[in-house]
């Protein structure tokens, strides 16, 4: 789990507390059921709208992930591909079959076991880049949904506003009760900057950056099965492999550690 989503929104919230405590203000001012159902329930109404129902389920089913989902680890596929490669070239390519079965990545499972089936190469890339494709779409539109909704919660904060403010000027006859009055009229306006930039926005750059990095870890894997189905030697897979990934997220940064791991399991 990398909690960096977790951490960001509370810091936020906790700056905006911070700030209307330093003031002198009630942070509870601020909790207003209308408003506030006003806000997030027309926004989600109005995301709802410009989309269809799928794509709204899908990215609400979304949000678990971009809470909780796991930054891919390149150094971990880089490894798993070279022990695969060692194993095919010592047991052949039908010794994959195992491995396919007792793999926990649906992607890479898929794919040995059409090694060991003895798919055609280029027909088994085109399967591969299919899918790779058709999960970068589903990951986009969920990213796209949060984003729409980023964009339509400060206009639906404004609506609030204008129509608090309207009952503002129907009790014009009572003075006593117009600050507080207008001070709680703007608090829609202030939900509809704090959801969108708090927690639309921030939702869809999480899934879009999650996504980005499962995209090249699945072609780190795609790569490195085709290398192993093409009979690569170990030692130059490594290397190609490494060339693929910045050199920040591979565990010991050089070349150099790849085959000395290569050797030590020949």
């Amino acid at each position: 789990m990398d909690p960096s989503l977790i951490i960001g929104l509370v810091l936020a919230f906790a700056s905006v507390a911070a700030l209307v405590t330093l003031e002198g203000a009630s942070v509870a001012a601020l909790i207003l059921p209308p408003p506030m159902i006003l806000v997030f329930g027309a926004t989600i109404a109005v995301g709802l709208a410009g989309n269809t129902l799928k794509d709204t389920l899908n990215a609400f089913r979304a949000v678990p992930r971009a809470f909780l989902g796991r930054a891919p680890k390149p150094q971990e596929s880089i490894e798993r591909i070279i022990g695969l490669a060692e194993k095919a070239r010592a047991e052949g390519l039908l010794a994959l079959e195992a491995e396919a079965t007792d793999s926990k990545d649906p992607f890479l499972s898929r794919a040995l076991q059409n090694v060991a089936d003895g798919t055609d190469p280029e027909e088994l890339r085109i399967l591969m880049e299919d899918e790779i494709a058709t999960k970068s779409r589903a990951d986009h539109a969920n990213s796209k949904f949060f984003a729409a909704l980023g964009g339509y919660a400060p206009t639906m904060g404004i609506v609030g506003t204008v129509v608090s403010l309207t009952h503002v000027l129907e009790n014009l006859s009572d003075p006593s009760s117009l600050g507080p009055m207008i001070a709680s009229a703007f608090v829609a306006t202030l939900w509809g900057l704090l959801s969108a930039n708090f927690i639309w926005l921030p939702l869809s750059a999480r899934i879009a950056r999650l996504s980005e990095l499962e995209i090249e870890r699945m072609n780190l894997v795609m790569e490195g099965v085709l290398a192993v189905q093409s009979g690569a030697q170990p030692m130059l897979l490594a290397d190609r492999l490494r060339a693929m990934v910045p050199e920040h997220e591979v565990k010991g940064g050089g070349r150099a550690d790849a085959k000395e791991k290569v050797r030590a399991a020949a």
